[in-house]
């Protein structure tokens, strides 16, 4: 029986850093996701099928499409920047974890 009681003990003080485990990671993940930055694609140029409506607003369509790559450009700037933020986080928590599991290695 004691040995029971020493189980369910051990059990209880374990799911209490459980919980305590999860809602630091949920903390840090809602952190870390502000500082994550949201890169949105611009939206295509738009080129009507009628030759006519392209030649009358050419000067419009034509301001569309550089706007786009620029636009474009920024937007892949951002990506990247946003892929090296997400490998450096990564890499972070990966030693978090190994540095976790050293700790509550028995």
């Amino acid at each position: 029986m004691d040995s029971i009681k020493g189980i369910r003990g051990l059990l209880n003080r374990r799911s209490h850093w459980v919980s305590v485990g999860a809602g630091i990671v949920l903390a840090v993940a809602f952190a870390s996701g502000a500082a994550a930055e949201t890169c949105l694609a611009p939206p295509r140029p738009f080129v009507p099928i009628d030759p006519d409506a392209a030649r009358e607003y050419a000067d419009l369509i034509r301001q569309d499409f550089e706007l786009y790559i620029r636009d474009i450009q920024s937007y892949f700037l951002c990506l990247e920047a946003e892929r090296a933020r997400a490998f450096e986080e990564a890499r972070e928590v990966s030693e978090e974890y190994g540095r976790f599991l050293a700790v509550t290695d028995d």
